[in-house]
């Protein structure tokens, strides 16, 4: 439940988000997902949190960090640790969720309602403390996954629960028509 005249504040963990939209097989329009919390209510910020690599020439995720940069998002980026596993495997690790944590409990002062875009199970605590500061908090994940990409302690702790499913056809990307294959010349 929104309400036009609260005060509202995003806080999206970019790799947990990315997961669940990828498990029920789309992907989001940014520009409409700011759009559709702005029609909802005052969006006063809206945060995306992500761990970039930075000695790689290229970054997939990098064209993204900076169209959101320049479109509304304030984002919230930090060096990812590469490191060898004792399988002898290459991991990246870059966890932000005490990066969102701190932000959200600072503004909590400032908003009516936080909506969280990450179904993380440590993130219960936070979501605990900031009902506690009279904010409501919704999250937004999915059930519908499988397995489901929320914790259930945090889906409970929620004053409301989202389905990410739910908001595919406002805030889901249109699928890309399959490229068409070149035909081999010389075949009948």
């Amino acid at each position: 439940m929104f309400y036009r005249d609260e005060r509202l504040a995003l806080f999206i963990d970019g790799s947990n988000l990315y997961a669940a939209a990828k498990a029920l097989g789309f992907d989001i329009d940014y520009k409409l997902l700011r759009s559709e919390f702005m029609r909802r209510g005052k969006l006063v910020r809206a945060f995306y949190y992500t761990a970039l690599v930075e000695d790689q020439e290229y970054s997939p995720i990098r064209p993204l960090v900076d169209w959101l940069d320049y479109n509304g998002f304030t984002m919230v980026t930090k060096a990812a640790k590469e490191f060898t596993d004792s399988m002898g495997r290459r991991k990246v690790k870059g966890n932000m969720d005490i990066e969102l944590a701190v932000d959200a409990m600072e503004l909590a002062p400032r908003i009516d309602h936080m909506v969280l875009f990450s179904g993380d199970g440590d993130f219960r605590p936070l979501v605990k403390g900031i009902q506690r500061k009279g904010v409501r908090v919704s999250v937004v994940s999915t059930i519908r996954s499988n397995p489901p990409m929320i914790a259930d302690e945090l889906r409970r702790q929620a004053d409301n629960f989202i389905e990410l499913d739910e908001l595919r056809d406002v805030i889901g990307r249109p699928p890309r028509p399959p490229r068409a294959e070149p035909e081999e010349a010389g075949e009948d």
